[in-house]
């Protein structure tokens, strides 16, 4: 290296340096022949592209609200206890509410009235528990005495359709068992299902509590959450009104839908000659409540208690019953319903009532169907209101005043 290089090279560093900082002055060292550089210029030499930032954002936003949901049903698994009372009673008192009214426009105290419908819908419960349960406990031995009886004639069904007769013995007897332990598994079921509330007793204490509180005091708790929304007052209201309405139309399309299935089997089985036709109903009336999974599992149970109390050629024929009941027939009146109460389409309705269910249990299976709706209507009158605010009407012109 020359004497004196380095010091050479850290001057011309220096020199190179501020020509850089500064745009359009040429380096000392050069010919003037230089091109200056804007820093700004290199601004966007890496910025990504519109595309790939608003797929990063959606992905951001999607992450969130999955870790909301998880959330959501984390804290609701904490304190089911708490929560699940409160939820029954608010979907009991947003549908039953007009009936309030109705009583009190007639004179009596909001507070009677409340009381007066609670007692009422307990008495009803209760009787419906009844029934149902002394329906069952009526045909559970004549249904196992059947399902040994009809052994052979369905094992000789499978052994003409080529099976091995030794595996068709050994297939009924499995299904014979499973079949005859159903009930009592069932009941086990909703017994353990209700252990987990913590206790019978605190739940429906909770429940009743919980439900003549928002019957009597509903328009207060109602103002008072409409003004903690962070939203104008009056779009609080019609938000509130939509989820009302939703609710009270989507139980409404459901008790019409769940008439008409318990009029087809109560009808089918009294043409079949299966003893109970009136506990059927009932089972098929409650069952439409809980959406797809409730009318099949009260499908179920009529063909259970057909096979026990009429034979094996009256199951078959409710098997048809059912079909027709949650299948053809029901197509044709859930449109009229449903349509006016939820307005999205049926398939929408079964999405939501899965994911609803997988992620929220027994309150998402009944709830997904009318919160969607509610937030479609929501929706739609939001961008109803930006239509009119983009486009807003034009005043009358005055009228023209004649030339002289």
């Amino acid at each position: 290296m020359p004497p004196g290089g380095g010091r050479h090279n850290a001057v011309a560093g220096v020199n190179v340096r501020a020509w850089m900082r500064r745009p359009g002055r040429t380096s000392p060292d050069s010919d003037g022949d230089g091109v200056a550089f804007d820093p700004h210029a290199f601004a966007g030499l890496f910025a990504p592209p519109r595309w790939l930032r608003d797929l990063g954002t959606s992905a951001w936003l999607a992450v969130g609200v999955t870790l909301a949901v998880i959330a959501a049903v984390w804290v609701i698994s904490l304190t089911q206890t708490i929560v699940m009372p409160l939820v029954t009673a608010a979907v009991v008192a947003a549908v039953t509410s007009p009936l309030v009214h109705a009583l009190e426009r007639r004179g009596v105290a909001r507070g009677l009235a409340a009381a007066l419908l609670l007692v009422a819908l307990v008495l009803v419960a209760v009787l419906l528990v009844v029934v149902i349960l002394a329906g069952i406990g009526s045909e559970l031995t004549a249904l196992r005495a059947t399902l040994h009886s009809a052994k052979a004639s369905v094992t000789g069904w499978l052994a003409d359709a080529g099976i091995d007769p030794g595996s068709a013995t050994a297939a009924w007897d499995d299904v014979s068992k499973a079949v005859s332990n159903a009930l009592p598994a069932l009941l086990e079921g909703i017994g353990s299902g209700i252990k987990r509330l913590s206790s019978l007793v605190v739940f429906l204490g909770l429940t009743f509590l919980s439900t003549f509180f928002l019957l009597k005091d509903g328009p207060q708790v109602r103002r008072w959450a409409e003004g903690h929304m962070r939203v104008p007052r009056e779009s609080a209201h019609g938000m509130t009104r939509r989820m009302l309405e939703a609710l009270r139309g989507y139980f409404v399309g459901v008790t019409a839908v769940a008439l008409f299935n318990a009029a087809v089997v109560a009808a089918g089985a009294l043409i079949l000659g299966v003893p109970l036709a009136g506990t059927l109903a009932l089972v098929t009336f409650l069952g439409a409540y809980v959406p797809y999974v409730g009318a099949w599992s009260a499908g179920i149970f009529s063909v259970l208690i057909a096979l026990g109390g009429a034979g094996t050629d009256a199951a078959l024929g409710m098997i048809v019953v059912q079909l027709l009941a949650n299948g053809i027939l029901q197509q044709l009146v859930q449109p009229i319903a449903y349509g006016a109460a939820l307005g999205i389409h049926p398939l929408a309705v079964l999405l939501v009532t899965i994911a609803g269910g997988s992620l929220f249990g027994a309150a998402g299976l009944i709830l997904a169907a009318p919160l969607t709706a509610a937030a479609t209507r929501i929706a739609a009158d939001m961008a109803r209101g930006r239509d009119s605010v983009r486009s807003p009407v034009p005043a009358p012109s005055s009228p023209r005043s004649p030339e002289p």
